[in-house]
């Protein structure tokens, strides 16, 4: 699977050249399903006109509305109470998956509650993230950004990348999210990190990572 791993969305150029090199065809012939399931779970975001700004792509972010062939919805949270007949061939046919924010923990419980957890490796189709869309790659995502508690606790994500993602950097609106505050964050995670702001995404292919970035960005080392 390639990975496409946005702050805020296929918001610059940049970004939406590389989304258009994965698909490896125009994005006017490329279907996609939309995952708005981790907006319900921070208490910004979701329930309500947000979600569906989202669906509709009517957000400031640009996902939905990017001139896509065809957009479906698959929302995680439905998929435990019907057959897996039902959803997993229209995933495994599908070009590419556009995945909002919201709570990374939250989405990485209905990832796995669903089985799309383990369904993610096996797929041809581009994962386009969103901040916590994103974040739920790494294998943890670092006290700073728990909201949502999970069942058994803790900060654990997906683990289908090797590093972290601090999203929103420097953002106007969250004034927490400086890069001072990224250093604490980076220090506290075992592993590689990158903070990255609004204009920023991480490509990932085949366990390659390159940055795509019209803004600022930082990788931390350990």
């Amino acid at each position: 699977m390639k990975l496409l791993l946005t702050s805020a969305g296929v918001n610059n150029k940049s970004i939406r050249d590389a989304l258009v090199d994965m698909l490896d065809k125009p994005i006017a012939d490329s279907n996609a399903l939309c995952i708005p399931t981790a907006m319900y779970g921070h208490p910004w975001v979701g329930p309500g006109v947000n979600t569906w700004e989202f669906i509709s792509g009517k957000s400031e972010n640009p996902m939905v509305d990017l001139g896509w062939k065809s957009v479906g919805v698959l929302e995680l949270t439905a998929l435990p109470s019907i057959s897996k007949d039902r959803w997993v061939p229209l995933v495994q046919e599908i070009d590419v998956l556009l995945v909002a924010g919201g709570d990374a923990l939250f989405l990485n419980h209905w990832m796995r509650q669903s089985g799309l957890a383990d369904l993610l490796p096996s797929l041809q189709a581009v994962y386009v993230g969103m901040s916590a869309g994103s974040m739920v790659m790494a294998p943890n995502i670092g006290e700073y950004f728990v909201g949502w508690i999970p069942p058994g606790g803790g900060d654990a994500t997906l683990g289908l990348v090797d590093f972290a993602i601090f999203p929103h950097l420097d953002h106007e609106k969250l004034p927490e999210n400086t890069m001072a505050a990224a250093e604490r964050w980076a220090a506290g995670i075992q592993g590689p990190t990158y903070a990255i702001d609004d204009q920023t995404a991480i490509k990932v292919i085949d366990g390659t990572v390159e940055v795509v970035s019209e803004g600022h960005w930082r990788h931390f080392t350990l």
